[in-house]
């Protein structure tokens, strides 16, 4: 992953946002986009009221550029090549928009802006993008109890799917190294819980999934949850674990479909108290229906 936009307001949560992806583990050098959005108010043909206007738009570009300055102070001395866009319009549109036109494989936004409307909307424009965007999107929700030295806890939805083996397999881009604390999660209903034979298949084959992911993340391990609703089930261990991400695949779909996310998806965005990260990108660019490939020097007989 080296091509990512970045959109900030200037908000404590895309603060938040920024440091959490400046502090992600990356070999290659990124492109990182970090984009700020003017939001014009309701124009009105009064010469003193689009004097007014304009004063505001001015201010919002100055706090701006001073926001990008604070965002370069977070990314120094990491393996990134930042430049700034400021553009007018809703923040949504707009973000959607850069993503298309950068032909950005990830999108990052913090959960909600500066608006209160957007706090108790859950934060329309990151679910706008969620929604909207053709690329991958990780929307950052700040964990105020976790100490920045503590490793990071990461749990992935996993089945046997296209888009949840895209989803690992998008995970391992970055090296999470061994202090990370990763779980995938196979989530089975309480009737297949009762067939034996299902219940040890399952869980062979989430063991397997982490073990092929331990190049990248050497404490992965694998987990199966039982619980009727796949969604519930993240969202509820995302809870008791306190996790600060959780990693979940979906398959492309077109403008209606996207608005009408995928059940577990949706559900996740809207009740997990951690970050989110829905990827996309393999499935999009045809390469998700490959199972996990680990290189040469990854460990082969790792242990669940």
């Amino acid at each position: 992953m080296k091509n990512i936009v970045l959109a900030t307001d200037g908000s404590r949560d895309a603060e938040h946002a920024g440091c959490f992806l400046a502090h992600l583990p990356h070999d290659q050098k990124v492109q990182l986009t970090v984009l700020s959005v003017l939001q014009e108010p309701i124009m009105h043909h009064h010469p003193r009221v689009r004097e007014m206007v304009n004063e505001y738009i001015n201010e919002a570009r100055v706090e701006a550029e001073e926001t990008f300055r604070t965002t370069q102070q977070q990314f120094e001395g990491a393996n990134v090549e930042l430049r700034h866009i400021i553009r007018k319009g809703q923040p949504g549109l707009a973000i959607v928009d850069v993503a298309i036109e950068c032909k950005a494989e990830l999108v990052v936004v913090g959960a909600t802006g500066k608006s209160n409307i957007d706090r108790i909307m859950l934060g329309s424009v990151s679910e706008y993008v969620a929604t909207h965007a053709p690329c991958s999107v990780l929307i950052i929700r700040p964990n105020s109890s976790r100490k920045k030295t503590e490793p990071l806890k990461i749990a992935i939805g996993y089945e046997e799917t296209e888009s949840a083996h895209a989803a690992v397999e998008e995970f391992c881009e970055f090296r999470w190294g061994s202090q990370t604390d990763v779980r995938l999660l196979m989530v089975r209903t309480l009737s297949e819980s009762l067939d034996e034979e299902i219940g040890n298949q399952a869980r062979q084959c989430v063991k397997e999934a982490a073990n092929q992911t331990k190049f990248a993340a050497a404490n992965a391990r694998g987990l199966v949850l039982e619980k009727n609703h796949a969604g519930e089930a993240l969202v509820e261990f995302a809870e008791t674990n306190e996790l600060d991400l959780l990693v979940v695949g979906e398959t492309p779909r077109n403008i209606l479909q996207r608005i009408l996310m995928g059940s577990t998806t949706r559900y996740v965005l809207r009740h997990a108290n951690c970050s989110v990260w829905i990827t996309r990108n393999r499935m999009i660019y045809g390469v998700g229906n490959e199972r996990i490939s680990s290189p040469e020097w990854a460990t082969e007989n790792s242990q669940i």
